[in-house]
């Protein structure tokens, strides 16, 4: 089944997109490591932006919407993963603001039907030159829009 089918018949918000542990994301005791899962979720958002045309390709001037730095991760670990395999991040926009923005995720069963992990994001968008926050460009706005979270 495709994210998009699993998206529409186990989600009513965000996006599912698939991952894949591996033997060497385990740690010592056979559980995913806890650092894994914040870098899941990162490599499952550069995915799902990439599909609509953001993405950095080593040139900070020309990143737009990618010139942008994390300000808070908060996470919180639910159920231990024990073995590699197939699974997926579940992500959706809590709130979309002028210049920042929160993003929530789950880590879960490939199904979206189990919940490992979860947790929050914040993102500011930066200028290139300077360094300091400035707007998203509506082309983004509006690509967020359709990941917002219902009441976000």
């Amino acid at each position: 089944m495709t994210a998009e089918a699993l998206t529409s018949t186990a989600l009513s918000y965000g996006r599912l997109v698939p991952v894949t542990v591996h033997f060497d994301d385990l740690d010592a005791l056979g559980l995913l490591h806890n650092a894994r899962y914040p870098l899941m979720a990162e490599r499952a958002w550069a995915e799902l932006w990439q599909e609509r045309g953001i993405r950095f390709e080593g040139d900070w001037a020309a990143a737009g919407d990618a010139c942008n730095a994390v300000k808070e991760l908060t996470i919180t670990y639910e159920a231990p993963v024990t073995r590699p395999g197939p699974y997926a991040v579940h992500l959706w926009l809590e709130r979309l603001g002028t210049t920042g923005l929160t993003y929530g995720f789950r880590f879960c069963s490939a199904d979206g039907a189990t919940t490992y992990a979860r947790g929050t994001r914040v993102l500011v968008r930066l200028d290139a030159a300077t360094l300091r926050p400035a707007p998203w460009s509506e082309e983004f706005r509006a690509a967020g829009r359709e990941l917002l979270r219902p009441g976000g």
